[in-house]
């Protein structure tokens, strides 16, 4: 991991490859100049993106399946740990080349076969931008029924959320397109600001809960609900899966930031440092949160939105409101806008810029209606969490076999964005990265469908389908080396443009 990061290219380099149609601004390889992310800017953007409403929700939906608070931790922990192997790994090439996710995946799917990851992981940030945009105005929404008490509850739901709740959820949507239109440097000092800020709330609300349900023994002493060591299993590892499943998203495009990062070992510390610490600590504010509603309230109130809204002095909830906003913001942003941006930009890089890429992210969020991907705590883990963790668990096999176990690391960069170079494979299309990535989902599709109740199917492709990310990754990595086994291609003399040697 501490291999020196590559050269810059020449100007007469950088020419020669803007002739193609894959190339734009947005998408080239990053110059040393613009690699300024240290330690502790990749930590903050972690902290930035871990500290939000879903984190939360993720381990206090554990509870509501039956856990108790140490058990939930232990799962989310574990996945979180499971899911920076991966991360890292990606993580590599955008240090050492300065390439963000989608001209990385051009070496294993070729120059257009990549537009196949990049659109399955584009789609899936939009979602996850939708439910974002969702969850920050429905936080706006709940602030002003505290201000002013006589608006309805309202119904998230519901087909239609109500003209109100749907209007503050469009106010934070464009809160998000101006930080789009910004540019990725906004996010940088948005992140570093708010990380520290976030972890501080986080806690008030820990200590508030503590105080109010007098002490860690009540609101620890909630047992799990499971009769059996089996019962257990049978939530722990689709939970585990879901965790995984949580950051597959961005163990996919992580090298959308770690190409403005100055070192290996920047993006390495910094992601160590950021990503499992911060998600272990602010899965146990949620559980621990949760698990004192119930001594508080007599029920156990997930949503935290909804716990603030019953806090009852009215210039805390205000103070909180703006506190989970700000989480979602930053947190959406950096996770749902920067890989979408770039990845429909990969599509027609002549046509769409990152900007139009990020406003095309925001238009589909809404069109997605998020109330409802959102409706409740298992649909929101067993059905969306693990349904897309099956198709991302094969395109990061086929990602970390190609660079790693084929390619030894090395990529030539300005061959990414030739359209008759050795990244066109056949017709831009590697397709033998697309046979491994359907061979890698197949065994994951009856489960899915049994899941979401399209059809009736047997127990044993329920039981793998809890395993998706897992069984998925695995048979990309096996199908993708067997079929690769002498069939990468070198470079022509000719014409070589060596990047990163």
């Amino acid at each position: 991991m501490g291999e020196a990061i590559s050269r810059d290219l020449t100007p007469d380099e950088r020419s020669r490859i803007q002739a193609h149609p894959s190339y734009n601004a947005d998408i080239a390889p990053t110059s040393r100049a613009q690699r300024t992310w240290n330690v502790w800017h990749i930590a903050a953007l972690w902290v930035g993106m871990a500290v939000c409403i879903p984190t939360y929700t993720l381990a206090a939906g554990l509870i509501t399946q039956g856990m108790n608070w140490w058990e939930a931790n232990l799962t989310v922990a574990l996945g979180n740990t499971i899911v920076l192997i991966p991360m890292i790994l990606n993580a590599h090439a955008g240090a050492k080349y300065g390439i963000p996710f989608p001209v990385f995946a051009r070496a294993s799917f070729g120059v257009l076969g990549s537009n196949v990851p990049a659109l399955l992981r584009a789609l899936v940030a939009c979602g996850w931008f939708g439910i974002q945009a969702w969850i920050g105005g429905w936080a706006i929404y709940q602030l002003l029924r505290v201000i002013f008490p006589g608006l309805p509850p309202g119904n998230p739901t519901a087909h239609w959320p109500g003209a109100l709740p749907f209007a503050c959820f469009l106010f934070f949507w464009a809160i998000n397109v101006y930080f789009i239109w910004k540019g990725t440097e906004s996010i940088k000092w948005m992140e570093t600001l708010a990380a520290p800020f976030l972890i501080l709330s986080g806690l008030l609300l820990l200590g508030w809960a503590h105080s109010r349900a007098g002490g860690w023994g009540p609101m620890l002493s909630q047992p799990d609900q499971f009769d059996s060591a089996g019962s257990f299993l049978n939530v722990f590892f689709p939970g585990l899966t879901a965790m995984v499943g949580y950051w597959a998203t961005l163990s996919l495009n992580i090298p959308d930031f770690t190409r403005y990062a100055r070192s290996q070992r920047d993006q390495v510390l910094g992601q160590l440092i950021g990503l499992p610490t911060t998600m272990t600590l602010f899965a146990f504010i949620g559980t621990a949160v949760t698990s004192a509603t119930l001594v508080i309230f007599g029920e156990a109130i997930w949503d935290p939105v909804m716990l603030v809204s019953r806090i009852g002095s009215p210039g805390l909830v205000i103070v909180a409101m703006l506190v989970l906003s700000v989480a979602t913001l930053s947190t959406n942003i950096a996770a749902n806008v920067v890989s979408p941006a770039n990845d429909f930009s990969n599509l027609a890089p002549r046509f769409v810029s990152f900007k139009t890429g990020g406003l095309i992210t925001a238009a589909i969020g809404i069109l997605i209606m998020p109330w409802r991907l959102y409706a409740n705590p298992e649909g929101y883990i067993f059905t969306w969490l693990i349904g897309y963790s099956a198709l991302l668990g094969p395109i990061g096999g086929v990602l970390i076999c190609d660079y790693f176990l084929v390619r030894g690391t090395h990529l030539e960069v300005a061959e990414l964005f030739r359209t008759d170079g050795i990244y066109h494979y056949q017709g831009g299309f590697n397709l033998r990265a697309i046979a491994a990535l359907l061979l890698a989902i197949a065994p994951n599709v009856p489960g899915f469908l049994g899941t979401i109740g399209a059809c009736e199917v047997g127990l044993p492709w329920m039981t793998l389908y809890h395993y998706a990310w897992f069984i998925g990754f695995i048979i990309a990595v096996v199908v993708y080396y067997v079929l690769m086994m002498g069939h990468v291609q070198q470079p022509a003399t000719s014409g070589r443009i060596p990047i990163g040697e």
